[in-house]
């Protein structure tokens, strides 16, 4: 409804009420539900669903429409990202939040910080999503109620065009809740497990849950060594407990991004089911490194498969881990994703070791080959060393073109001595457009880092440190933080009102009228910075 109809609705229920709401604002009603637009977390999973389908839909036409996020640990973090955003482009269209799992277990676990190894509690996923829609619900309710001191000064002045204008923003809002991409680890144990865990995340708001192929209580981070994968029929398991859980609580549109570290982990728990030739547990074991054995000369303990006639002893480790055939990680990413297509993934992801859009998108081209809408969302890491990898690309790109690379060492190319160097420069326009061309050449829907926020707040912590206790005193703070979020226009600037004063004040005056005692009076100090 628009502005002038919930204060119409409220007016005929205050009217229903024989006198005895009258001391009721219908506009103040009218303006605490604008502020207050989802009542729920299965609201705002439905909302941003029905976003991320339709922004599926504008990729699979023109995949100029890629989709952003930037990894948040801290509702704060989000809610200042979204708010940069909206001032800077105008519009959140096309720009999600991550939530990663390795920043909850290193910033937000109980423990303290722990290795992305899925020991942290998993109620503290959920518990973040809640908060990151928290934050972002506030940062509606204190711009919409700038607007609408605008829409009070326009009417004392009596400005109509103002407060026509002034009103056509409020009608045409648009919030700061965005589609969250929420990583589930690898479930959290069985499928059961998953799905009571899915349904907490997607009652707290998430719409889109990223589940991978590792084993849960073996579970790495994506860029450690020592990944051990588990064959498909137990990762549909947990496929289906998040369709479930989606469907259970009516978000028909929810999304399942299915994760393959295949091209990293060279070792399994278990030997895969197989009923007969050719089906995927049959297809999942092909691809264990294996020697042909006699029957007399298996060994007590062997476990051995029967292929084709032939009796296999497959490479088993002490661990009782089973080995994979060295080199065939791409062909298992590419059977692990078709298959995640077959049994209702909705995007992909590959965790690959370097950004390279050749890579990546050799193995979409043949998972293309089956469906032909395949998209990817993908990890731009932080774990990758974007200068030396994308310089080495050039390097070998020029070697290859026979150009001359003698003036340049391979192995040292991060040093600052090769900054300003045509290679170097060329280099950094590849990292400028790689999200664009990679969003084109290899089906990459979605473009995320995972950690940005964990390293700009180590950084910016480093700089103010560095020059407050030295010896720029508190000019370090004053030129270095305060200066410039005046001058960019920073939000939280004004921290008192970022944090809800004035929506507090509002509040008063709603409850209290003339008897309000407001906090945004005249000697406020954050009115120092109303110019």
């Amino acid at each position: 409804m628009s502005y002038q109809d919930h204060i119409s609705q409220v007016s005929q229920l205050i009217q229903s009420k024989n006198g005895t709401w009258d001391g009721i604002s219908p506009e103040s009603v009218a303006r605490m539900r604008l502020q207050n637009r989802f009542a729920t977390g299965l609201d705002i999973a439905r909302y941003t669903a029905k976003i991320m389908r339709e922004d599926m839909a504008a990729y699979d036409a023109d995949p100029a429409n890629y989709t952003q996020s930037l990894g948040c640990w801290h509702g704060f973090i989000a809610q200042q990202k979204m708010i940069s955003i909206k001032k800077h482009f105008g519009s959140t269209k096309r720009r999600y939040i991550y939530l990663s799992g390795w920043m909850v277990a290193a910033l937000r676990s109980e423990f303290g910080p722990l290795p992305d190894q899925s020991m942290h509690e998993k109620t503290s996923v959920p518990a973040l999503i809640q908060e990151i829609y928290t934050f972002l619900r506030q940062a509606d309710q204190r711009e919409l109620g700038m607007l609408f001191r605008d829409l009070d000064a326009a009417r004392a002045a009596g400005d109509i065009a103002k407060q026509k204008e002034v009103q056509h923003k409020i009608d045409n809002y648009e919030t700061h809740v965005v589609p969250i991409i929420a990583d589930i680890d690898a479930g959290f144990g069985n499928a059961e497990a998953t799905y009571l865990l899915a349904k907490k995340m997607i009652e707290a708001g998430a719409c889109a849950l990223q589940i991978e192929n590792q084993v849960s209580d073996e579970k790495q981070c994506g860029h450690q060594d020592g990944k051990v994968t588990v064959p498909h029929e137990d990762f549909v398991q947990k496929i289906r407990a998040l369709r479930y859980a989606f469907l259970e609580l009516g978000v028909e549109d929810g999304v399942i991004v299915a994760r393959t570290d295949s091209l990293g982990a060279g070792l399994t728990k278990q030997i895969a089911f197989s009923k007969e030739p050719g089906d995927i547990g049959d297809q999942y074991n092909a691809f264990l490194d294996c020697e042909e054995v006699q029957a007399d000369a298996a060994h007590n303990g062997d476990v051995i498969i029967n292929r084709n006639g032939k009796l296999l002893r497959p490479k088993r480790l002490p661990s009782n881990l089973y080995q994979f055939r060295p080199g065939t990680g791409a062909e298992r990413c590419v059977l692990d994703c078709i298959n995640a297509l077959n049994n209702g993934a909705d995007l992909l992801w590959i965790e690959t070791e370097k950004p390279h859009i050749e890579q990546i998108a050799g193995m979409m081209d043949k998972i293309r080959e089956v469906w032909p809408n395949a998209k990817l969302a993908y990890n731009n890491s932080p774990s990758f060393n974007w200068t030396l990898n994308f310089r080495q690309q050039v390097y070998d790109a020029w070697k290859d073109a026979g150009k001359d690379v003698s003036a340049y060492d391979r192995a040292k190319l991060m040093s600052v001595d090769y900054d300003a160097t045509p290679l170097a420069l060329e280099a950094d326009d590849k990292i400028r457009t790689f999200q664009r061309d990679a969003a084109k050449r290899a089906g990459i829907f979605h473009h995320l880092i995972t950690l940005p926020t964990y390293h700009t707040a180590a950084l910016s912590t480093d700089n103010l440190a560095k020059e407050y206790f030295g010896e720029m005193g508190m000019l370090g703070y004053v030129a270095g933080v305060q200066r410039k979020e005046i001058r960019q226009g920073i939000a939280c600037v004004k921290h008192q009102n970022m944090s809800g004063s004035d929506i507090g004040d509002d509040h008063k005056e709603y409850f209290a009228g003339e008897a309000a005692l407001k906090a945004g009076g005249v000697h406020n100090t954050m009115n120092q910075f109303a110019a």
